[in-house]
Parts: C-alpha cells; sequence; structure tokens
C-alpha cells in the first residue's frame, strides 16, 4: 500500500510537471555580448512572451553567436533549425534588397525620424517581404548610431578619414561611402572584428557606440568619433513556418512585444548613451563628441541615394524623406 500510494504521488507530481511545461520551445540567437542592449532587447521579449502567453511559449536566448555567425543564424532561421533570430538590418540586404535602404547613410534626420518610419507603414512593409523567403519580420529593434573608430588618428574631417582599413558591413552602399571618403573598406562578420583590429588587418571600425563597448573594441583602438553617419536598426525575425503553427492569439503576442521589447530597449541605449562614452574614455579612448558632419553628407548622400534609386526605384526614399 505505501508503494503505491508513493508511485500514486510520483505519478501526479510528473502530471503537474507536465501540465506545466512550456507547449512552445523556442531558441533565439544573436551576435553581441549579453551586456549589449540587444541581449536586453531578447530577454525581455521572452519575458513578455512567457508572461502573456502563461508559460505556453519558452524563448531561450543565445547570444554572443553561440548559435552561428549573422549569416549562419539568418539561415538557420529560414530554415528552421533556429526560431528567432535578431541581426543588424544590412545583412538581410541579399534576402531583400529594401532593408538596405534603413542602413543608407544620412537617410534618416534623427532617432524619431528612424522610429516613425520604421514601427509605420515604411517599416512594415519591408518587414512583410521577407514572408516569402520563410522569415516572419517582427519588429525593428535597435543597434544604434554608428560612430567611427581606428588607430591612425582623429576623425574631424573627409580628410581624416582617407586612406583607412575600415571594416564595413556588407550593405554595399556602405562600402561605397567608405570608398567616396577614400576609404578601404571590407566586409567581416563581428566574430572576427576583434582579432582583426588587433593584428591590423584592420585600422578602423564603425559600430554603435554601445556595440564598441560591449564588443570591447576600445581596447584594439585608439580613436573614437561619434559621427552618427548611419542609423543601424535590427530586424527580429522568426522562422515563418514555426510562427504559422502558433495559435493566432500567441502570434500577436511575439508581434506585440517584439515591439514592446524595441521600445525598451531604445529607451535604454538612450539613458546609457553618456555612461557608454564615459566609459570609452576612462578606457583610454580619444573621443571626439562633435564633429559637423555635414562635409561627409555632401560626399556621399547624392551618390549613394542614385546608386540605390537605380537598382531599387526611388520611391521608398522619396517616403523615407517625406515622414515627418
Amino acid at each position: 500500500m505505501k508503494v503505491s500510494k508513493l508511485l500514486i504521488a510520483c505519478l501526479m507530481a510528473s502530471m503537474g510537471t507536465a501540465a506545466y511545461a512550456a507547449k512552445f520551445n523556442l531558441k533565439l540567437g544573436h551576435a553581441v555580448a549579453t551586456t549589449d542592449g540587444q541581449h536586453a532587447a531578447a530577454v525581455k521579449l521572452a519575458e513578455l512572451v512567457k508572461q502573456r502567453t502563461n508559460g505556453d511559449v519558452e524563448i531561450t536566448v543565445y547570444p554572443s553567436n553561440q548559435l552561428g555567425n549573422d549569416a549562419a543564424m539568418i539561415n538557420g532561421t529560414r530554415g528552421g533549425t533556429i526560431d528567432l533570430v535578431s541581426s543588424g538590418a544590412s545583412n538581410f540586404n541579399g534576402i531583400v534588397a529594401n532593408t538596405a535602404a534603413m542602413e543608407l547613410p544620412f537617410v534618416f534626420r534623427n532617432a524619431q525620424h528612424a522610429y516613425t518610419v520604421l514601427d509605420g507603414s515604411i517599416g512594415t512593409g519591408i518587414l512583410n517581404e521577407l514572408a516569402p523567403h520563410g522569415l516572419k519580420g517582427l519588429a525593428y529593434w535597435e543597434n544604434g548610431w554608428r560612430a567611427f573608430t581606428n588607430n591612425k588618428r582623429p576623425i574631424r574631417t573627409p580628410d581624416d578619414a582617407k586612406g583607412l582599413k575600415i571594416r564595413s558591413t556588407g550593405n554595399p552602399y556602405h562600402i561605397q561611402a567608405f570608398k567616396l571618403l577614400g576609404m578601404n573598406p571590407s566586409p567581416m562578420p563581428i566574430a572576427e572584428l576583434y582579432t582583426a583590429l588587433e593584428t591590423g588587418t584592420f585600422d578602423a571600425q564603425e559600430h554603435p557606440i554601445n556595440v564598441t563597448w560591449s564588443s570591447k573594441f576600445y581596447e584594439v583602438q585608439k580613436h573614437l568619433t561619434v559621427s552618427n553617419h548611419v542609423y543601424s536598426p535590427l530586424i527580429i525575425a522568426m522562422n515563418k513556418a514555426k510562427f504559422d503553427t502558433l495559435p493566432a492569439n500567441y502570434q500577436t503576442i511575439l508581434v506585440d512585444s517584439a515591439r514592446e521589447a524595441a521600445k525598451y530597449q531604445r529607451d535604454l541605449n538612450a539613458q546609457n548613451a553618456g555612461k557608454v562614452v564615459a566609459e570609452l574614455k576612462k578606457s583610454g579612448m580619444q573621443v571626439i563628441e562633435t564633429v559637423d558632419m555635414a562635409p561627409f553628407q555632401k560626399i556621399v548622400s547624392e551618390a549613394i541615394e542614385k546608386s540605390f534609386g537605380e537598382k531599387n526605384g526611388t520611391a521608398l526614399l522619396k517616403a523615407i524623406a517625406a515622414t515627418k
């Protein structure tokens, strides 16, 4: 009798555990360290989704390229071996050409302009273009305003940029812009960049200051110019087939929670920007916080807009410019 009672108790306990187990376990990968705002957004998304689905949907976050570099994670998400990926918009250029518009130099006037475009019909339309490629675009998170760092000299004018070997994203318009400035750009995954800067393969790189901090590029770079030459959004996307298997109310929760995580992260980045610059100064970097970017814009903007328009038409850039 005692044995039977024990078996029954164990069975009831196991049934109770099963009853509270998540019905959908999802993997989310991104490329940066846990100290970055992107990771904070991913954790926030996981918290919101678990809470709002009463534990039915559980997201496990894998930071720091644990699931592969950006290209591998995007391909894995398209193929279904990864459920969700957060990655820079430039990393989607080969899938949807219009994602490149989100990261053109000087295309956004300020942060509010960027948010209005990304969160409105223009940004949503571009996310929807991912669907035929196996991805459900959920929202735009924030990589941030990109800033130049290098090991050679302070960058105050376009002449200061000439001749620098700079790591670029794969965005062809970034590469074109840097060439117009007289730099020597080449793309490279962020996972390999620290070593490339340390060994002198590159003199320079450009990421948002939060990434320069979280990736510890300040250890292998001397000069920082807060140039804000490109606003860099992240795209958080899900395997579309997996998304479509979720109940409709859970689909809505995922999209709404991803957008809420975006706002949370943007606020966090804004609050921390001054602290990050202060820490970079304390680390030994020589920081130029104010620079006249008009001469840089004059060199690159018209040529870049022409190149984009020739490939993709002019309607998208006109719509972005017209957005208040």
